[in-house]
Order: C-alpha cells, then sequence, then structure tokens
C-alpha cells in the first residue's frame, strides 16, 4: 500500500525520542479513552505496533519528533503502514517457500512494467506484498485493490476505479517507478519508499528503522528473486 492512511479520529501526539531510535511503535489506549504512540518501551514491554493502524510522524513547531493517527495539517510527515500483507514483523510465513502467484493478471502486469520500465517479477513480488493478490483487498483505512491505493493517491496517480484491475496496477506501478527514479534505481530504497514514503527514506539516507518497513523490504527482495526466476 502507498500514500496516504487517514484513520478514524482518535486524540493523540506525543512527543518522543530521537527517531533515530524508533524501532517500533507501541499503541497505548489510556483509560479516558485517548491513544497514544509512542516508539518508547515500558520496562515489560514487548516492542510492537499498532498492526492495522497508520500513524503519521512529523516534528512539531518546537523541532520534536512525534507521532499521530491524524495527518498534520502544516507540517511535513512521513506515514508508518501497519496493515499490509507482509508488514506485519512476526509474520510465520516462510517468505521463501509461500505459493507464488505466476499467472494472476499476467498481460496486465507486463501492459503497466513495460509502459513504465518497471521489472514485472518486482512488479509481481509488490502485488503479493500489499495484497496477496486479491483484487478486491481493503485495508481497515482505505486502501484498495491489488496494489493497496489509497483513494487520494489514486486521483493524484490517474486511477479513477481502484478496484479495476488494470488501473490499480498502473497507478502502482506508475508509482513505484516514480520511487525508483527517485532512488537512482535502487530497489530497497524504492520499495521502502513504496511502503513508508519516499521522505523517510530520505530523511533516514536508507531503509527507515521501522520494523514493519524493513520487514516489508525484506519480504519484497525475497518474492522479487522467486519471480524473477520463473
Amino acid at each position: 500500500m502507498t500514500g496516504f492512511r487517514t484513520l478514524l479520529p482518535c486524540l493523540v501526539a506525543l512527543s518522543l525520542v530521537t527517531s533515530a531510535q524508533a524501532e517500533g511503535i507501541r499503541r497505548i489506549v489510556h483509560p479516558d479513552g485517548t491513544v497514544e504512540f509512542t516508539n518508547t518501551r515500558a520496562p515489560d514491554a514487548p516492542l510492537a505496533s499498532t498492526r492495522s493502524e497508520t500513524v503519521y510522524r512529523y516534528t512539531d513547531a518546537n523541532g520534536v519528533v512525534s507521532y499521530s493517527s491524524i495527518r498534520p495539517r502544516d507540517a511535513e510527515f512521513d506515514v508508518i503502514r501497519f496493515h499490509c500483507y507482509a508488514c506485519d514483523p512476526n509474520s510465520k510465513i516462510d517468505w521463501h517457500k509461500t505459493p507464488l502467484f505466476l499467472s494472476p493478471y499476467r498481460d496486465e502486469i507486463e501492459t503497466a512494467a513495460r509502459e513504465f520500465g518497471v521489472d514485472p517479477a518486482l512488479v509481481r513480488a509488490v502485488i503479493h506484498a500489499e495484497s496477496a493478490f486479491n483484487p478486491k483487498a481493503r485495508s481497515p483505512k482505505g486502501a484498495q485493490g491489488l496494489m493497496q491505493l489509497m483513494p487520494g493517491t489514486a486521483r493524484e496517480l490517474g486511477v479513477t476505479d481502484t478496484l479495476t484491475v488494470a488501473d490499480n496496477i498502473r497507478g502502482g506501478v506508475r508509482y513505484l517507478a516514480r520511487m525508483l527514479k527517485t532512488f537512482d534505481g535502487d530497489i530497497r530504497l524504492a520499495t521502502a519508499a513504496y511502503n513508508a514514503g519516499p521522505g523517510a527514506v530520505s530523511r533516514y539516507k536508507g531503509v527507515p528503522p521501522y520494523a514493519e518497513t524493513r520487514a516489508y523490504v525484506e519480504r519484497v527482495g525475497i518474492l522479487h528473486q522467486r519471480y524473477a526466476a520463473h
């Protein structure tokens, strides 16, 4: 899934330790119902994420790195996603052996890959990681289709119907091609940007230190190699 994720309103925004220390996000629900996201760990708490939610990472007016479930209005931000198929760091799937989807949507993938100059095996790997080739996949927060496009991102990419297979694939491949161009063809950085946003990759000068993004990049890489071998 790529692009911005919006959430049901809830009260958040917590000043955190420096982002370089971030390895995952923990969700805390307080007795009054308010929600915080933090990358600090309680002594007895495992490193965790929100899994099915989206967090916006930004720097507030005081220069402090913060996280929120509400898209900031007056600050640049990165999007940390936790609900794509391959994003769960604790997934028990053996990505070296999980069955591949070699036949579905061959024509649509080949057409879009050729148009935007992207390896079809990489496209297939991203689709596998994003939606497990479910054309009707919907994330809890609105991402849709094979390549998990959010409505706003889809419009920006010229996609009018995110659940139409050809349109969804073309939009996702267009965005993936944009990320590859931005990061000089580096597939790891491009797929990290597809997951966490190009701003995060630029800021960290590499794959961001988010457990979900690191898992995603590793798994897309495994799938890419496997699809390329067929």
